[in-house]
């Protein structure tokens, strides 16, 4: 078809491919989804409230400036402030679209077609997803169990066309929290071969504990070398608002927005108007439903501590599982098929998140009710049964 461009040869997204699937599905049963790490619960009722009150203000349709609504970039200023212990300025922030489009922006904004950019693997398939599209070729950077990549074997990587390394932490798909020293190391590293840093710390309020993720803001040329990006989707349960933001100096900022103004001109009011209600009146909700989920996550490791049927996880934090299934002779897409149509379990081959089959499955635990796991136990090892003894480790 001549109307077909540069996209035909881009896989297209791993959830719309596994929802796919349920329409094969015979069963009544309960559907066990562990697909999608966006919260299934409302957000808080602060920001119930403001979006109508949003919605009623003759204001509230408008145009915001490219630069986002002051009231959100001083509310997410004063609380990373707080969070990181030290000084993170307004004009360092820049509202985008969720996460997502703050990462193309970002890329788009340091790389031109042709350059390189560090991926640590397993990434993020959105990531790796834009790199292709924007012509950029990902340097896939492997790691050991631990799923933390060593910026010892990403400096094997640089080159004259290498512009940036990106770090997902807690990361998607592997739930793993990258300790501040190795997050220093890869700012170091950055800095020596004058790249970018690029931190997506869309999971930074579900880590383990509350202490600083890492201590880049308090490097006097953090500016010069660093670029952070976040979300509010899952801390406020909007994902379908769709918001987020890049934290970083204000040139950078300004060529971000050049692209901002082309493909959006802003956020939408009333999501940038949900996020400074999120932040200034819902602390209490938010600190206990990432203790929920730190409490599922822990049922989630309980269960799959026994391998039911055969599957073992290697790794969770976050909202995620990131787990290993034992049948040596099935495609791992074959597997997820397999657990969608016929045991009434839905999640995400591995395979979106490695170039090859390396036969992971990433469980987003994070919507399960504690009633649940169990279920989910039972049919995994419902399906191992169905699979013949040699296929299987």
């Amino acid at each position: 078809m001549h109307l077909l461009g540069r996209t035909t040869d881009i896989s297209s997204s791993p959830i719309s491919e596994a929802y796919a699937w349920l329409a094969s599905r015979t069963s009544t049963r309960q559907l066990i989804d562990l697909s999608q790490a966006a919260p299934s619960y409302p957000p808080p009722q602060a920001i119930i409230d403001q979006v109508a009150r949003t919605a009623h203000d003759p204001n509230g349709g408008r145009y915001c400036p490219t630069s986002g609504l002051p009231a959100l970039t001083e509310a997410f200023a004063t609380e990373l402030s707080s969070d990181y212990r030290t000084r993170v300025e307004p004009h360092q922030i820049l509202p985008s679209s969720g996460c997502n489009q703050a990462f193309c922006v970002t890329v788009s904004a340091l790389a031109a077609r042709g350059d390189e950019i560090i991926l640590p693997v397993p990434y993020y398939f959105n990531h790796e997803m834009w790199l292709k599209l924007d012509g950029i070729t990902p340097r896939l950077l492997r790691s050991d169990e631990s799923f933390v990549p060593d910026p010892a074997e990403a400096r094997k990587l640089i080159n004259e066309r290498t512009r940036a390394i990106v770090l997902v932490t807690p990361g998607n798909p592997t739930g793993v929290t990258m300790a501040p020293a190795v997050i220093q190391e890869f700012f170091e590293l950055a800095q020596a071969h004058k790249i970018a840093l690029i931190v997506d710390e869309t999971y930074r309020n579900f880590r383990p504990i509350q202490t600083p993720p890492h201590e880049l803001y308090n490097q006097p040329d953090w500016e010069d070398t660093a670029i952070f990006l976040h979300s509010f989707s899952k801390d406020l349960a909007i994902p379908g608002y769709r918001i987020g933001a890049i934290v970083a100096g204000a040139s950078f900022l300004h060529e971000a927005m050049k692209l901002l103004d082309c493909v959006q001109i802003s956020p939408p009011r009333v999501s940038q108007e949900a996020v400074v209600a999120g932040l200034t009146r819902s602390g209490d909700w938010r600190t206990a439903q990432a203790t929920r989920i730190r409490g599922l996550q822990e049922q989630f490791e309980s269960v799959m501590a026994a391998r039911p049927g055969g599957f073992a996880l290697a790794s969770s934090g976050a909202f995620f599982g990131w787990v290993r299934h034992p049948f040596a002779d099935l495609d791992t897409a074959e597997v997820v098929r397999r657990l969608v149509v016929d045991h009434d379990v839905l999640l995400i081959p591995g395979t979106a998140f490695t170039p090859t089959d390396e036969r992971w499955l990433r469980m987003s635990f994070a919507n399960l009710t504690p009633e649940q796991f169990p279920i989910l136990a039972e049919r995994l090892v419902e399906f191992s049964n169905t699979v013949p003894e040699e296929s299987s480790d």
